[in-house]
């Protein structure tokens, strides 16, 4: 890995982490629900795109570095697994325990059928 290109993933994950704030706020803003549905929205929806980028790359030959700082820079940056399992847990610790395994089961369904879809759709192109 380049030092350029070491750049370019760090700008890019950090531009993903700023998307996922301001998408993350405006769900919050939007609707009001206690439970964690803007982390569920930003995994699912960066788990589509993932799959989406990474069959449109195998497809038409996007280059390695292009593929990094879209796949690891940008949709890591993205979507936030480690906040989704903080979540969880602590949904499970106020005792809530059907909303902890529809954030925690059902999230990683939904992201696996997401981007199950996203390598679908990308392939048809």
């Amino acid at each position: 890995m380049t030092p350029l290109l070491a750049l370019a993933v760090a700008v890019a994950g950090g531009l993903g982490a700023v998307t996922r704030l301001v998408f993350d706020g405006f769900l919050r803003s939007r609707i009001a629900i206690a439970f964690p549905l803007g982390t569920t929205v930003i995994n699912v929806t960066g788990s589509f795109l993932l799959g989406l980028v990474t069959a449109l790359a195998l497809a038409h030959g996007l280059p390695t570095e292009w593929r990094v700082i879209l796949g690891t820079g940008f949709l890591g940056g993205y979507t936030t697994f480690s906040t989704a399992s903080y979540e969880t847990v602590r949904l499970a610790q106020q005792r809530r325990y059907r909303a902890a395994l529809v954030n925690g089961f059902g999230m990683l369904i939904l992201a696996l059928l997401a981007a199950g879809l996203g390598l679908w759709l990308g392939s048809l192109f």
